[in-house]
């Protein structure tokens, strides 16, 4: 009895090792192993995607190794043809297929949602319906009034098949390691809150295409607030209207003069976040730069002048104008 064992026992060892120890020849292909799964079911995906050939002598063999209870689930990358002992390493290692996902600065959770359905193959609307649900922000620890501002825009390398929820998580998380206690304590001292903070940042982050400009830009809004005055950002409108216009007009500040995110008709900071700021703007937001500007106007080439009064904001929009008259007089004739 004892020498039958020994015999299956090595002729298993034999087995697992045979083949290519690097994974096999065969063409690459992709094995799902779903959460929850038992080693048969691996075995039997395996040997459908011609992984291994013998379900039942692998089954044995991982039991041999007493790995029945170390298989991670996620979606592999097998050659075909591979050896049982490279098969089952890959499985216990949870050596998974990775997605590289990146979230720029300053993007709404109507683009992320897009970028996440385009990975996940989920539908768009139903990761929409997640960010904007209001019991959202409670479930995953941030301020809200929706997710709108909490998913951190960073490039995060997870593994493919990662459900929304668990991606949604990553990046809250990822942003409350920037919420540092230190930037915490600055907010108090400027007398906001966490959610004030971020909602500033995300205009902020909207308004700057040249970053070393944040701090003025906020200095702005923080001035604004101060006195009283409307924020006036462009940005808050686009929000508003849900779509990205190429050129704001007073007639799409008209359109949407009711809504609560239109700081040309509304007071004070918007409810909530208007896209995802970057540390950078939140910390642009919380250490403003010390200047007394209220106005500022974009050049052709990103930059801003900023002015003090509105009598010097008129003047440098007409002379900006008139640089984009010129400009486009001189193409014209090229």
């Amino acid at each position: 009895m004892r020498s039958r064992r020994a015999i299956l026992v090595a002729l298993l060892v034999a087995l697992g090792a045979a083949g290519c120890g690097a994974g096999g020849e065969g063409e690459p292909v992709r094995v799902t192993i779903p959460r929850g799964s038992g080693l048969a079911a691996a075995a039997d995906s395996l040997a459908a995607h011609n992984v291994i050939d013998w379900p039942l002598g692998f089954r044995l063999y991982v039991r041999f190794r007493g790995a029945e209870r170390s298989l991670k689930p996620g979606v592999y990358e097998f050659r075909q043809g591979s050896s049982w002992g490279a098969a089952l390493d890959k499985l216990t290692s949870g050596d998974v297929v990775q997605v590289r996902m990146t979230i720029p600065e300053g993007w709404t959770t109507r683009e992320i949602a897009g970028r996440l359905a385009q990975i996940t193959r989920s539908s768009r609307d139903s990761i929409l319906a997640l960010f904007a649900d209001t019991a959202a922000p409670a479930r995953f620890g941030v301020p809200g009034p929706t997710l709108e501002g909490y998913l951190y825009p960073a490039t995060y390398v997870l593994p493919l098949g990662t459900p929304v929820p668990e991606m949604v998580r990553t990046m809250v998380r990822r942003y409350r390691e920037v919420w540092t206690p230190t930037m915490r304590a600055r907010a108090d001292s400027l007398g906001m809150t966490e959610r004030e903070v971020v909602t500033l940042a995300s205009i902020v982050e909207k308004e700057a295409r040249v970053w070393s400009e944040r701090p003025t830009i906020a200095a702005v809004y923080h001035n604004r607030l101060r006195i009283g005055m409307r924020l006036q950002a462009d940005p808050t409108v686009q929000y508003a209207l849900g779509a990205h216009q190429s050129r704001l007009l007073y007639s799409h500040i008209r359109d949407v003069a009711e809504h609560p995110y239109n700081t040309y008709t509304q007071g004070g900071l918007p409810p909530g976040p208007i896209a995802s700021p970057s540390r950078g703007a939140i910390e642009a937001t919380l250490n403003p730069a010390r200047a007394d500007y209220l106005y500022f106007v974009a050049r052709t080439d990103g930059t801003h002048v900023f002015t003090r009064t509105l009598a010097e904001h008129n003047a440098a929009k007409q002379s900006i104008a008139r640089e984009k008259r010129a400009a486009a007089q001189a193409g014209a004739r090229r």
